[in-house]
């Protein structure tokens, strides 16, 4: 739920325009990632179940993918926030992988307010049309919709509470685990640490987003793993270099793991930049770090 300061940082057409709210997933991969690789991963739901879901909000109630396994409750709960894409096919898998070793795990669409980013071909249109007009603020709280859906339901433990992101979302990991006092533990894949990572003499600060996760770094309390990529064009490694050392003024205990060859979206199995070998040693550590941390 968003609080008077949060919601004043919100576009006023994005306040007014609820006639475009996204009333349920896409199917299948949204258009801008085609074609879609042929190592492509996809999880069976043998021995779990997977249903869309709507989350209360105050304002709407915005559609979110859920898996869990049949037998048992509560289980520990795992939020997986969504690159620009939103919850399409891979995000969804990401959820049954997570219901496989045990998890409820909650991918909400985030961009339900803005607009369907299933339907643009273009990375280019997602962000300019879509991506650009979602606030933190809006974000964020919707994500502690999410936690707060997950207690409510009963079947999910938010004594357990993992959250896990890709790219865009890899960097709400980072604001989400420094917002959120349930999280136990967290893992942010590749996500933007710094506002200006090129040092743009033209850059120009974003109201919607006025927080990067090296403001925080210093003053976080929850654990956060970071996966990040040494060839990521986007996200130079001086820029990793800050956010560690940042990390270590604080006391959270987090940490940040570079792979030396991998490029951004290492971990996209359905895109080329899918490394395999980096992508599964990636996942292995942050089941890992969510089992040590309480969060498993």
């Amino acid at each position: 739920m968003l609080d008077q300061h949060e919601r004043s940082l919100l576009p006023d057409t994005e306040l007014t325009r609820r006639r475009f709210v996204l009333t349920s997933l896409a199917a299948g991969f949204a258009l801008a990632t085609q074609p879609i690789s042929a190592q492509t991963i996809v999880t069976d739901t043998q021995g779990i179940v997977a249903d869309e879901v709507k989350i209360p909000a105050a304002d709407i109630a915005f559609p979110a993918y859920q898996a869990m396994p049949e037998q048992g409750q509560p289980f520990p709960v795992a939020l997986v926030i969504p690159e620009i894409f939103g919850v399409h096919e891979h995000i969804k898998d990401v959820c049954r992988r997570l219901a496989k070793v045990g998890y409820l795990a909650i991918a909400p669409e985030l961009f339900a307010r803005q607009g369907d980013v299933s339907k643009l071909e273009s990375v280019g249109d997602i962000i300019s049309k879509v991506v650009s007009k979602v606030a933190d603020a809006q974000a964020l709280s919707d994500l502690a919709s999410c936690v707060a859906y997950a207690a409510k339901a009963g079947k999910g433990d938010v004594g357990r509470l993992a959250v896990t992101g890709f790219c865009w979302g890899g960097r709400l990991t980072w604001l989400f685990a420094a917002k959120e006092p349930k999280v136990k533990a967290a893992a942010a894949w590749y996500g933007s640490l710094v506002a200006n990572p090129r040092h743009s003499p033209d850059f120009k600060p974003d109201p919607l987003r006025p927080v990067f996760p090296i403001d925080i770094a210093a003053t976080l309390k929850a654990p956060v793993l970071g996966l990040y990529g040494g060839k990521d064009q986007g996200i130079p490694l001086e820029t990793v270099e800050r956010m560690r050392a940042a990390l270590n003024k604080g006391e959270s205990g987090s940490k940040i793991i570079v792979y030396p060859e991998a490029p951004h979206g290492f971990h996209a199995d359905y895109r080329p930049s899918y490394r395999k070998d980096d992508a599964q040693a990636a996942w292995q550590a942050m089941l890992a770090w969510f089992k040590q941390h309480g969060a498993r």
